[in-house]
């Protein structure tokens, strides 16, 4: 079975760092792109950041660049996202997601495998 388990969510302060790990499982890990998406209250679910499989081709919503870094590590198949100067608006429920496409297709079409939310909440 697909797994995508999602870890390192909690409480910060504004102008905080939190670091978002994904272990995934089940699929050929370097075949896929990766990323992560997040749904805030009251909003629609939104792509954040995607990562390809092979030439390190990236995407980040404008929101997050510049502040947020993500990685991939292959003998570990595990995703990162590195959040840092984390602002109110971030707070969210962030997914990994994973799909065998590029990082801009997963902003387009809903990604094919996700995994549990984990929730990032940023106090002012």
């Amino acid at each position: 079975d697909v797994q995508l388990q999602a870890s390192g969510g909690g409480l910060v302060q504004a102008g905080g760092s939190l670091r978002l790990s994904c272990a995934a499982s089940g699929f050929a890990f370097d075949d896929y792109a990766i990323g992560w998406f997040r749904q805030a209250p009251g909003k629609e679910r939104e792509a954040v950041s995607c990562l390809s499989n092979g030439d390190g081709t990236t995407y980040y919503a404008d929101s997050v660049k510049g502040r947020f870094t993500i990685s991939r590590d292959s003998p570990e198949s595990t995703v990162t996202l590195q959040m840092n100067s984390l602002k109110p608006e971030d707070t969210a429920v962030y997914y990994c997601v994973a799909d065998d496409t590029t990082p801009q297709a997963m902003t387009a079409i809903p990604p094919h495998y996700w995994g549990q939310g984990t929730l990032v909440t940023v106090s002012s």
